[in-house]
């Protein structure tokens, strides 16, 4: 009894303890604290609702255009401007080379026959796929065939035998390939487990698509050119009508047959299956997906899922839906809507209809069986449209490699070694363009404004005052002040009670309380006589990072919020970079300081970069463990998922974290415990090559002696940094 009672009385002063904190902490809030302000209780949301919102209107824009569209002749200009922005927004596709095409083993299972398949849909990119004939068809009858597109499961199309098999027993060819990373794909194999090391395959799409969005590059490009050579591959076989070649799939497998449909004019009917939506119901629900879903830029360029039906009218079209699924019902009816005018003004309404089952996000019987008839009838090709049982394949008949995988049977080459190829070739390209001294220097930055999609900060509103602490040499005063958007920046602000002459802006990335403890850097700064406003920039501590994950939520880092900023034409941190030139702004003018420095943690240090190289009035800048450049993350197929929502798409070959260190010249500039992409501070190599530049940039300017670089410290040594970085000098 006596120990159960001190159990007891430990758990209580744990829980204590652990409410001493949460008060504590609540303490530094300035909008969910002691003063609770519920006009902005929905802070941590304050990202993506900001995002989603200029989503809204860069559709709307593109919605009121369309509207405007009353003739065939009008529609057929829509489709050429459609036709033209896809292609821009997903890139040019790689030169067609040989498709190398093996059949690695052939099963006669009676009515039809199976053929394993490889093909190279880019040299030494294999693709694996299965060919499902029917039994007796004579190589000069041409008979209509399927290409049929996996979801997002790891098995690929084996997780889809039903349909498929259904599909050849009613006469149809029918060839089915995995997408890139899963199936025999897998990007990121695991030796030990025989599994990809992430646990679901919109993490291996995500984590590879935003080195390739940095770039520069799309993943629904490799998406969409491995579909576009299975139809050269289809065209190969002498057993398919050319004329009759249809495509089909099922959530992510009905995003690629969308995809491939639109830019595939020899496909003559697609019939994509709980996918298609609209943005705006996307953006107020579920949120954006995985990086294959997601064009470079895609909404900004007035792009939304009815164009990729509408830029292939009047050829047949079918939708399938169903009421409950995760991808908005009403999205789908709206979509429709417009699509029939495209159809109506060709004359061949006809051609384009949608059937939705009262279901999940699911394959259904009725759904199937409307998708049997539609190519039954579209292709001329009657027959029985009930939906059969079937006898699926056992693992081993459809396996077509010797080990399962082609990255250990063939070596094949993966979505992060294709890009890797391209961004050494953009770096390149950079690295000739940082010779032109002191130019390209200018350059770059206007390059990181427009690719970082910053906007000048609007003048400053009154600011709110939320609180005071009083502390030992110093106080600590609660504000908030009106972000870029609709939303308050909470920030704190240490004031010296022998105030100095010095601020100095504090970025951390767990937020403005993470170093806010008696003891702490942030109390090291005042108490030596210097201002310290310490923000939650939007997406940290009361800003973030929100209820939004999306289905790329890897290492607690949303993938999908980030392919949300790049869709509307911006990114996180040059949202965040317009900020905190405000909080500078207020630091200038209101606090009236003109030595204004900043400090930043981590993967806030390229949020300062932008920030101190978009405004002088960052007179210093101090980097505490920051990662060396943009270039580290995409050339290392292993990088940490924490540095990727500060980066911005396209800007490899353009502009690099270690250029805007460059451009600070000849402010001071200090740098500790510099890591590569990955957050290794052993790579010095990588690391040397990204800080050459900074050197190199520093000497042009004769002002070595500003730039500071120092192993990762803290401590003493830390604080001894940081005053040798204060003197004037």
């Amino acid at each position: 009894m006596k120990k159960i009672l001190k159990i007891c009385v430990l758990s209580f002063a744990v829980l204590l303890l652990l409410n001493n904190d949460i008060d504590a902490q609540k303490d530094f809030d300035g909008i969910r604290g002691t003063q609770h302000w519920m006009m902005y209780s929905d802070a941590p949301n304050s990202l993506y609702r900001y995002i989603a919102g200029q989503a809204y209107q860069d559709i709307d824009r593109r919605n009121e255009t369309v509207s405007k569209i009353s003739s065939l002749s009008g529609w057929q200009q829509r489709q050429k401007w459609i036709q033209k922005t896809l292609q821009e927004s997903v890139g040019n596709f790689p030169p067609k080379t040989p498709l190398n095409a093996k059949i690695t083993k052939s099963f006669d299972e009676g009515d039809y026959r199976l053929e394993n398949i490889v093909y190279e849909s880019q040299p030494g990119y294999y693709v694996t796929a299965g060919l499902f004939i029917p039994m007796g068809v004579k190589e000069e009858a041409k008979i209509p065939a399927i290409i049929y597109c996996s979801g997002h499961t790891d098995k690929g199309y084996r997780g889809y035998q039903n349909i498929i098999i259904n599909l050849v027993k009613k006469g149809f060819i029918v060839f089915a390939f995995d997408p890139i990373g899963q199936g025999e794909r897998l990007q990121y194999y695991n030796a030990e487990t025989n599994k990809s090391k992430f646990p679901w395959p919109s993490y291996e799409h995500s984590y590879a698509g935003a080195q390739l969005f940095v770039t520069g590059n799309n993943l629904a490009r490799n998406f969409i050119w491995d579909g576009i050579r299975a139809v050269d591959y289809l065209l190969t076989r002498k057993e398919v009508d050319p004329k009759r070649i249809g495509i089909t799939g099922r959530s992510g497998g009905g995003t690629q047959s969308a995809y491939i449909a639109a830019f595939d004019e020899r496909i003559k009917a697609a019939a994509p299956e709980n996918y298609i939506t609209n943005f705006t119901r996307l953006f107020e629900s579920m949120g954006p997906q995985d990086a294959e879903q997601n064009f470079l830029y895609q909404i900004k360029r007035g792009l939304d899922m009815a164009d990729l039906l509408e830029v292939r009218a009047p050829k047949p079209l079918l939708m399938l839906t169903t009421s409950r699924d995760m991808f908005p019902i009403q999205g789908a009816l709206e979509t429709k809507k417009e699509v029939d005018r495209i159809y109506n003004a060709y004359g061949k309404p006809e051609n384009f209809q949608m059937v939705m089952d009262d279901a999940p996000h699911a394959s259904t019987k009725k759904n199937r069986e409307s998708m049997y008839a539609f190519f039954e009838r579209v292709f001329n090709h009657p027959g029985d449209s009930a939906d059969l049982n079937v006898k699926p394949q056992s693992s081993e008949e459809l396996q077509v490699t010797k080990t399962g995988q082609v990255c250990t049977a063939l070596n094949s080459e993966t979505a992060f070694s294709l890009n890797y190829k391209d961004a050494e070739r953009e770096m390149h390209q950079l690295d000739i363009n940082r010779k032109s001294m002191p130019q390209y220097l200018n350059v770059i930055v206007q390059s990181a404004k427009k690719l970082s999609g910053f906007t000048e900060p609007a003048p400053i509103e009154n600011t709110i005052f939320a609180g005071r602490i009083q502390r030992e040499g110093y106080v600590i005063e609660k504000y908030l002040v009106k972000g870029e958007g609709n939303y308050m920046i909470p920030y704190l602000l240490l004031k010296p009670n022998e105030r100095g002459n010095k601020a100095v802006i504090y970025l951390n990335p767990d937020g403005k309380a993470a170093d806010i403890a008696v003891g702490g850097e942030m109390e090291w700064f005042a108490q030596n006589g210097v201002t310290v406003l310490a923000p939650d920039i939007i997406g940290t501590g009361e800003l973030g990072p929100g209820v939004f994950r999306g289905d790329s939520y890897i290492d607690s880092v949303s993938y999908n919020l980030w392919f949300a900023a790049m869709d509307i034409g911006r990114s996180i941190v040059g949202i965040q970079a317009g900020d905190v030139i405000k909080l500078t702004n207020i630091v200038k003018n209101d606090l009236h300081f003109k030595e204004i420095y900043g400090v930043a943690k981590n993967q806030m240090s390229p949020l300062l970069l932008h920030a101190a190289a978009f405004d002088k009035d960052i007179q210093k800048v101090a980097l505490i463990s920051p990662y060396s450049s943009y270039r580290s993350i995409v050339l290392n197929e292993h990088y940490d998922p924490h540095f990727i929502q500060s980066t911005v798409a396209g800007s490899i070959g353009v502009y690099d974290l270690p250029d805007l260190a460059g451009s600070l010249a000849p402010k001071k500039l200090l740098l500790t415990g510099v890591t590569d992409g990955d957050g290794n501070t052993g790579n010095s190599k990588d690391i040397n090559r990204d800080l050459s530049v900074i050197k190199a940039a520093y000497k042009f300017k004769s002002e070595e002696n500003k730039l500071q670089i120092l192993p990762a410290i803290a401590g003493k040594e830390l604080n001894d940094a940081f005053k040798n970085w204060l003197k004037n000098n």
